[in-house]
């Protein structure tokens, strides 16, 4: 019996049953057989978590590139590639890119120096006279021999030490040049899943790959050095050793790129397999899915799915590790071919006496030297290609990124915002469509909001709402028509101006791994707070000082389970943290969408009577004597708490079908009268 399903059933004996392809799970319990059912057609497995995608995503055809990669290929990648993490290097530390090329070449010239040496010493233990006499002529030779191997392998440690220290801040470089030209995108480019999905790769595959890039362009360096090194001194020694030292490794290099051709083919045909393992393995283990995985009694489907997977890639992998051993044995045999060859060679050559018997060790020597570092070139410079791609996603990504960042248009006339503004919001004939849909989720909206005035939002889901918030917020940009702050058209304004007057309290707020007091100030954590009065208000007057209260820390309270001594918060309460955040954020212009869907009926009360007096004047800024008044729009289901909007807007399929006060809008025929009368006959039914 699994102990799995004794730890997930402790209460009664069940045992999963063998599982064939195409067919869910049957359990067995101690009372029998499960009852029998309606009978349906037997449920393909392969649907249940996910679904077998045939065609890999876009990302992915970066392994299928380096998979169907030639020698040609690489050859014409892997120098680019060198220049481009040369300049990496360069740029980010030149000092320590200096140091390690300057090693790299010590090493190399110590590794030719060493066979030279080497010859020189055989050449004195070989030369006529007492053997004790040549040993004593030999040991100036022998001493240069240990001194330059002794060199070559400390700049080794010290190119190792180097590209260590470099790697590191090349990827702190990468990821801070991809992370702030991100964090500059327009909100609306990351409504286009293919951006979203190239910013994931360039952000976690593109910068790890940078950072390996580092290594292996000093790897391949290293190797390259040490070819050239062996390569000229066997030149040196005879002209016919050069050809016979590629002879000898060419065969495991080809074999090297070939078994990582393949593992990269497999990769791209597994991606699909491999993701719905990952998926599954999640649905097992995560804490949000606990509950419901457990409620639905889904854990022995689960077990069975993640088995099925799991054996279907462990058959695709032992087959694949089959064909690696068959390729890599065909390398080592056409390498030991090779090597026979270039011996037989040497042999050949010491018979004809075109090669003296002294010069010979140093000849085999560097054959051997030779080996390694072919082997290591051809290898390092697959790694190298593949990286290439890598960065190529990488400069696509920062490129895309810039093209979705705002630059303000040319500003007609002398028009600024006020110090406090805008007082005055316009529309007009502005329309806005999503990067993926056909149509328009905004369509010629015309609108006046006033500072002092609470704007409500109304309208089926799908209706606009969200989106016309954003435009009227100016985190989306409108395609057609003009939004206009104080007289001044936002597309005028840095992304910088039009956020800093803006607060936003979303129906799914961000839950942000900090302490309480933090989460709430973290909209103007930069804004001194003497004595937390200003944190105190905030938390008063949006309910969120209950939730402080109660924390075992109180507002120092680290509210993330992702730390030991973290904490949840329920959906209400990261609500009311949310409102809280808006309050102390203190901007001209507050949008709160769905802002307590998760509350009770009293909290929901006091959240909205909060939202309602932020049209009331609060002081003046600095030494002027201007009002502070803000615009508040409200987004809600709940018509009964816009009641005493300023204003109603009802939208429709993007398009405004009426405005007015809720009074104006009951005394005509329209949507808003006709979902206002659906809700309320269901509050006195409930009543009666």
């Amino acid at each position: 019996m699994s102990p799995v399903i004794d730890a997930i059933f402790p209460q009664r004996s069940q045992v999963l049953l063998s599982v064939p392809a195409g067919r869910i799970p049957t359990v067995i319990t101690s009372a029998g057989p499960a009852a029998p059912t309606t009978a349906k057609p037997p449920v393909d497995t392969t649907g249940l978590i996910g679904s077998e995608d045939t065609e890999p995503p876009p990302w992915a055809k970066i392994n299928a590139t380096v998979a169907g990669a030639r020698f040609r290929h690489v050859a014409g990648a892997v120098p680019r590639m060198l220049a481009v993490m040369a300049r990496w290097a360069w740029r980010t530390a030149p000092r320590l890119t200096l140091l390690a090329a300057l090693a790299q070449l010590g090493s190399g010239a110590a590794t030719a120096f060493g066979l030279f040496a080497t010859a020189s010493v055989f050449t004195r233990l070989l030369e006529q006279g007492p053997t004790p006499e040549r040993l004593v002529a030999a040991l100036p030779a022998l001493a240069w021999v240990v001194g330059a191997y002794a060199a070559g392998g400390l700049l080794t440690a010290a190119v190792g030490a180097l590209q260590s220290s470099l790697a590191p801040l090349v990827e702190r470089a990468a990821a801070d040049e991809i992370y702030s030209t991100v964090l500059g995108v327009e909100l609306v480019a990351f409504d286009d899943p293919d951006f979203v999905e190239l910013v994931n790769n360039a952000t976690n595959q593109g910068v790890q790959r940078l950072r390996m890039a580092t290594n292996t362009a000093g790897d391949l360096i290293a190797a390259l050095v040490s070819m050239a090194a062996a390569l000229i001194t066997a030149t040196l020694l005879h002209p016919v050793l050069g050809p016979l030292l590629l002879l000898t490794a060419l065969p495991r290099g080809w074999a090297n790129l070939r078994v990582a051709q393949l593992n990269y083919e497999w990769f791209v045909r597994m991606i699909s397999r491999s993701r719905r393992l990952a998926v599954t393995g999640r649905l097992v283990t995560d804490r949000d899915d606990a509950s419901e995985v457990r409620a639905c009694t889904a854990q022995p489907m689960l077990l069975a799915e993640h088995r099925r997977i799991a054996d279907s890639l462990a058959e695709e992998a032992v087959a694949m590790e089959h064909r690696y051993a068959r390729i890599q044995l065909a390398g080592r045999t056409l390498s030991g071919v090779g090597t026979g060859i270039a011996y037989l060679s040497l042999g050949a050559l010491i018979y004809l006496g075109a090669l003296p018997l002294a010069l010979a060790g140093a000849a085999a020597l560097a054959l051997r030297t030779a080996n390694t570092a072919v082997a290591t070139t051809v290898y390092a410079s697959n790694r190298l290609y593949e990286a290439s791609l890598y960065h190529d996603i990488f400069q696509a990504c920062l490129a895309e990124a810039r093209r979705h960042t705002h630059v303000p248009a040319p500003r007609a006339g002398a028009a600024e915002l006020p110090a406090w503004g805008p007082s005055v919001v316009q529309l007009a004939g502005v329309s806005f469509r999503y990067p993926d849909k056909p149509g328009p989720a905004v369509d010629d909206v015309t609108l006046t909001l006033r500072a002092g005035q609470v704007i409500a939002l109304v309208g089926e889901n799908g209706s606009g709402k969200s989106t016309l918030a954003k435009l009227l917020t100016g985190l989306y940009l409108p395609d057609s028509g003009t939004i206009t702050w104080d007289g001044v058209d936002v597309r005028t304004l840095a992304d910088a101006q039009r956020h800093a007057r803006v607060a936003v309290v979303m129906q799914d707020p961000t839950r942000w791994p900090m302490t309480a007091s933090n989460n709430i100030r973290v909209g103007r954590i930069e804004t001194p707070d003497d004595g937390d009065r200003r944190l105190a208000d905030a938390a008063g007057r949006s309910g969120a000082d209950s939730v402080l209260r109660d924390l075992p820390e109180g507002p120092d309270t680290m509210l993330s389970r992702r730390f030991r001594s973290g904490q949840d918060l329920s959906g209400g309460q990261w609500q009311r943290i949310a409102v809280a955040r808006a309050l102390y954020r203190d901007a001209p212009l507050v949008v709160a969408d769905e802002p307590t869907a998760a509350l009770d009926a009293r909290a929901e009360h006091a959240v909205f009577a909060a939202l309602h007096q932020l049209r009331e004047p609060t002081g003046a800024v600095g030494d002027s004597p201007i009002d502070r008044h803000r615009i508040t729009v409200l987004i809600t289901h709940r018509l009964a708490n816009v009641r005493h909007a300023d204003q109603i807007v009802v939208l429709d399929h993007g398009r405004v079908v009426a405005t007015g006060s809720h009074d104006e809008l009951l005394g005509r025929p329209g949507p808003y009268r006709e979902l206002y009368t659906l809700q309320s006959s269901a509050y006195r039914e409930a009543t009666e």
